[in-house]
This record gives C-alpha cells, structure tokens and sequence, in this order.
C-alpha cells in the first residue's frame, strides 16, 4: 500500500480534526497518511496520485473557501477524471448542500468519488462522525 494525500482547509480546527480521523482509517488500513493544509500545497502534487481525499467546510452560502479552496479544486478538476477522491467537512448551519454540489462537481469532472457526501457533520465531530472518517480513510486505503 502506497501514500494517501489528505488535502484540507479549516478555520475553526474542525475540518483539520477530520483531516485527522481520515488519516486514522488510512494508516489502520496499512497506508500511510499525508495530511496538508491546502494553504502551499500545490494540486499538480496530486496529479500522480490515483486516490486522495480532500477536506473544506461550508463557508458562507454553503459554498466551498473561496479564497484558497476553490481556485485549488478547480486546478484538480482538470486532472480528475479516473481518480478516487474522498471529500469531507463540518458546516455551521445548512443541510449540506455545498457538499452535494461539491461531490456533483468532482463526479462531472470524472472522479470517483469515495463515499459520497457522507462525511459531514454539523460544528465539531463526534465519535459518530469519527467512525465514519475513519471508514472513509479504509476505503480510501483500499483503492
């Protein structure tokens, strides 16, 4: 088993905390686990990758970051087609919408996505939210 990159934005600590918990699944599973925050962290880096996961919450009106995260997102759309990609993170209010535009986005760029817009939960994450991360970070594991 290879390298999984764990890409995430976090203002508040509770995306960086999932980051956290998905790197957890990985390295149960038998990978090893790199996790960066998306601030210098360079997308061409994820262009020989064929999975990685990517972590933001929703900001404003259940929108992804746009000052860093989105121009970064929009830079893997070019190169996801045929790649695994997990997505994750914490909102404040909503219902998740910013997650199921994001997973729609990845998949209209030809990813697979892991997982699908499972890996959300509301402010920080509970142990609930950290059995699913770390799920996440197995499966992820295992492509």
């Amino acid at each position: 088993m290879g390298q999984i990159v764990i890409v995430y934005y976090s203002e508040t600590g509770n995306t960086e905390a999932m980051a956290n918990m998905v790197a957890k699944g990985v390295e149960a599973a038998g990978a090893t686990a790199k996790v960066v925050p998306v601030d210098g962290f360079n997308a061409e880096e994820l262009k020989g990758e064929s999975a990685f996961a990517l972590g933001c919450p929703a900001m404003g009106d259940e929108v992804l970051e746009e000052g860093t995260m989105e121009p970064f997102v929009a830079e893997v759309e070019k190169f996801a087609s045929g790649k695994k990609i997990a997505l994750f993170g914490s909102y404040g209010w909503g219902d998740g919408e910013w997650m199921r535009n994001w997973v729609d986005q990845m998949k209209n760029a030809g990813a697979d996505v892991i997982g699908g817009e499972d890996a959300i939960c509301a402010d920080a994450p509970d142990d609930e939210t950290e059995a699913k991360l770390v799920e996440l970070g197995k499966q992820l594991a295992a492509c």
